[in-house]
């Protein structure tokens, strides 16, 4: 009998112990909370870039020959016109040499047949005053027009040679010209693929020499794939960072989303046909970005980030702490814990929304504690055993 009293005397002990601990625990302890703050939030697209000049040129061979020298390097600056390399004229020159021979080989011809023109008019003139006066008989006649009609005759046909020869000799004159390479553009030399003393072929295909861009505007050239393209517009605002380690951001509006996709790297070609496969399929957009101080460099990745949607210094609370109402409207409800340490339930209406944070338009203020999961209870200390 004493001791069943002892053990209802302890389970009332226990049980007020228990009570008086409830009495001065914090209601907080019992939820994860997070205040709502002020704040910037974005809503963005992210991808990978590659820059590149926006304006450059390939500078190529358009005559076949030995590359005397090259007066560039990579790197150097250069103006429109500048000359950059010299390849062997000899063999040109020896064509527009013939070339100017055989041309003034046929203007001499022209001016002897032009002088056996003259001759066969007068003889032609004389014949005709002869035939009025009937003192020459009519084949005569005849032989002298047909003179004058065969030197026209070789009169045009000398023109004719004359105007081709002419035609192939500024041809050539113009490959001789080619010898001499100048730059099409101002820009700075990014890439010099010949060598001196190396002979190009330019018979089927104008080899490139060298590359110049003008790197003060770059354009950067950014995967996106098919998930996010259809977020991306013409004229969106988007920055990027490159893999150097620093803060600094760069900023540009979107130009163009190229409608043709591109196949990733590891889908072979067959998978693209297939709906079924696992392929990834990425489009290609551009945006232009200044350059002035040189810091970015051909061949750089960018870090890029479309912004979507954008809001400053706004009331942003976790995406954990929202129970969907009306998603597509942005109606959600929150649970706050007041200032008696009492759980209200509020409806909120959001508006920029990220995967880790919304913008709050309505229905909370700014430094209230939302409830964004409940604690689990810890086991007691305290263990009983009859």
């Amino acid at each position: 009998m004493k001791l069943r009293n002892i053990v209802l005397l302890v389970i009332v002990l226990v049980i007020l112990g228990v009570g008086w601990l409830a009495r001065d625990r914090d209601p907080a302890d019992a939820f994860v909370l997070e205040q709502a703050r002020r704040g910037d939030i974005e809503h963005n697209v992210t991808a990978i870039g590659t820059l590149q000049p926006r304006s450059y040129v390939d500078v190529g061979a358009q005559v076949s020959g030995q590359i005397l020298s090259l007066h560039v390097e990579p790197g150097d600056t250069v103006q429109k016109g500048q000359l950059l390399a010299e390849i062997d004229p000899r063999v040109p020159q020896a064509t527009v040499d013939a070339g100017r021979a055989a041309l003034a080989g046929l203007r001499a011809q022209l001016e002897e047949q032009e002088a056996q023109y003259e001759f066969a008019s007068q003889q032609h003139e004389r014949q005709q005053r002869m035939q009025q006066e009937g003192s020459t008989r009519t084949e005569e006649v005849q032989q002298a027009a047909a003179a004058l009609k065969t030197a026209e005759a070789r009169i045009k046909s000398l023109k004719a040679q004359i105007d081709q020869t002419q035609s192939t000799l500024q041809g050539n004159e113009t490959l001789l010209g080619f010898t001499n390479i100048y730059a099409p553009m101002s820009g700075t030399v990014i890439s010099i693929e010949a060598k001196v003393g190396q002979t190009l072929n330019a018979t089927y295909q104008i080899p490139t020499l060298l590359r110049i861009a003008d790197l003060s505007t770059m354009t950067v050239w950014t995967d996106v794939s098919e998930a996010d393209v259809r977020d991306v517009k013409p004229d969106m605002e988007v920055y990027f960072k490159t893999l150097g380690g620093d803060a600094r951001r760069w900023n540009g509006t979107v130009r163009q989303v190229l409608p043709a996709p591109r196949q990733a790297e590891g889908t072979s070609a067959a998978a693209t046909q297939t709906p079924s496969s696992n392929k990834v399929v990425l489009y290609t957009v551009l945006f232009d970005v200044d350059n002035a101080d040189g810091a970015l460099m051909p061949q750089m990745t960018a870090q890029v980030s479309f912004v979507v949607e954008a809001a400053r210094q706004v009331v942003t609370v976790p995406i954990s702490a929202l129970s969907e109402i009306d998603a597509p409207a942005g109606r959600y409800k929150v649970r706050v814990l007041t200032g008696d340490g009492k759980v209200a339930w509020r409806e909120v209406a959001t508006g920029v929304r990220t995967r880790l944070r919304a913008e709050v338009l309505s229905g909370l203020a700014e430094g209230e504690q939302l409830i964004t999961a409940d604690r689990t209870p810890k086991p007691s200390p305290w263990r009983f055993q009859f």
